[in-house]
């Protein structure tokens, strides 16, 4: 059995500070940052939303149903909220790594147009 080596395309120069200061760049920038903030800060009220309610009032502790109260309910809904904050990066992570695909072609397609 032969194993045939396969080689890589030549790498093409890019040129980085015109990419950078792209307009569709700046806004891939700017959605990620907006999605990673706001993804971490509803993380993390709710995650810490439990431990403060628990200690400081008494919220948790009233029956939702005959055996089960708040408490139990909230955190069981920490699992849900996990699995779906995850879901929904995937998505994004998804759809951030087309755009970032779609402007690395078009600073290819720029750098064949100048002749670099």
């Amino acid at each position: 059995m032969e194993l045939k080596k396969e080689t890589a395309e030549t790498p093409v120069s890019l040129n980085y500070k015109r990419m950078v200061v792209s307009s569709p760049f700046q806004k891939l920038i700017k959605s990620k940052k907006r999605f990673t903030l706001f993804t971490t800060i509803f993380f993390l009220v709710f995650s810490l939303l439990l431990p403060v309610l628990a200690f400081y009032s008494d919220i948790l502790t009233k029956p939702l149903i005959d055996p089960f109260s708040w408490g139990w309910a909230f955190a069981f809904a920490q699992f849900f909220m996990t699995w779906g904050v995850c879901h929904l990066y995937m998505k994004k992570a998804a759809e951030f790594d087309q755009i970032a695909k779609d402007v690395l072609e078009t600073e290819e397609k720029e750098m064949g147009r100048d002749g670099q």
